[in-house]
């Protein structure tokens, strides 16, 4: 029997209590939709700094009022020691998506980045050592590989990091892992690879590629590449990222814990091929793109030439499937883009 589902089933049987961190933000709001669907308890943490209410409010009208009655909110800062110790207490699993993320803002603020994914994680960390929670789950990154040249990235060779984003997610690595030697907290770091799907922010600097190019072409602006469109990525869709979170939470493998994952799909995607794709899915509702292109600029300080994941490990320990290409995942995303990225960005005044 395939993991996933025998999990999934485990928990229509079984009620737990889920701390979310991040809750309002991309990923946080599709783990919380997932485990409000299958009657699970969530507590949710946001400072709604780069999260929004909105996410939530969709939430709500997805699971509807009964399993949304199941989800309480903390709005507050994993800065603060306290208010994580708040949010631990009678928690039996952490999903810490809490972060700033993106290489261009480290670059631009690595004080601010090293506060939040540093000493806002060791927080994290401390809070659920002292609440004896079960599993501490945490977004790790790809950015951790760094210079290191190899295809496809093995977990267990990284390079040297090219930026402060990348320092402070392999920081978290090294805290977790003294974190179960010196006091038993199990963990498991997850090594995200170019997550996309609904709920991910088209606006602002530092807006993730697919979003953002997705709403230039559904509104005929001018979309930018970085480079010669041939730098490659590992495109993940958020249903495998969910996925892998409950999969590394739920794990009886004692093999598997306090363990690093790439989470992916194990292909390459140049942002020339990308844009053909989002292009190509676009055309018929919006056939003015017939005469669309991309407009190139200069590379982007930090970014690495190519990307790409081996998930053997997590295949092999967790049981891991992606139940999604990035083709499958384009196809399934783009009613939802197209249904709300003009409302966000009206609403971001964009």
């Amino acid at each position: 029997m395939a993991a996933y589902p025998k999990w999934l089933r485990h928990l229509q049987d079984h009620s737990y209590c889920w701390l979310v961190t991040g809750v309002a933000g991309f990923i946080g709001s599709n783990l919380l939709e997932a485990l409000l669907k299958h009657n699970q308890k969530v507590v949710g943490l946001d400072n709604f700094s780069t999260g929004y209410l909105r996410n939530l409010e969709q939430i709500r009208d997805l699971v509807g009022e009964k399993a949304w009655g199941n989800f309480s909110f903390i709005e507050g800062d994993i800065c603060q020691l306290e208010t994580c110790t708040n949010a631990c207490q009678g928690v039996d699993f952490v999903l810490h998506q809490a972060a700033l993320g993106s290489v261009p803002r480290s670059i631009q603020d690595p004080i601010r980045t090293n506060e939040a994914n540093i000493s806002g994680f060791l927080n994290m960390l401390v809070a659920s050592r002292d609440a004896q929670v079960r599993r501490f789950i945490y977004a790790a990154s790809s950015s951790t590989y760094g210079d290191h040249p190899d295809l496809p990235k093995v977990e267990a060779v990284i390079g040297r990091p090219l930026s402060p984003y990348a320092v402070t997610k392999y920081v978290n690595e090294l805290y977790a892992e003294v974190f179960a030697r010196c006091y038993g907290l199990d963990s498991i770091g997850l090594r995200y690879f170019n997550v996309f799907g609904p709920r991910q922010d088209p606006n602002g600097a530092y807006a993730a590629v697919i979003p953002q190019w997705v709403s230039a072409l559904i509104r005929n602006q001018t979309l930018y590449i970085n480079g010669d469109g041939e730098t490659s990525r590992d495109f993940c869709y958020i249903d495998n990222v969910v996925q892998a979170n409950l999969l590394a939470a739920l794990s009886d493998n004692t093999g598997a814990v306090n363990q690093i994952y790439n989470v992916a799909v194990n292909e390459r995607t140049s942002l020339n091929q990308l844009y053909g794709m989002m292009r190509e899915l676009l055309l018929e509702k919006f056939p003015e793109l017939e005469n669309h292109r991309p407009t190139y600029v200069d590379f982007r300080k930090g970014d690495v030439r190519h990307s790409q994941a081996d998930i053997t490990k997590a295949t092999q320990l967790l049981g891991f499937e992606p139940s999604h290409r990035i083709g499958e995942g384009l196809r399934q995303a783009m009613g939802w883009y197209i249904a709300h990225l003009g409302a966000m960005q009206e609403a971001a005044g964009v």
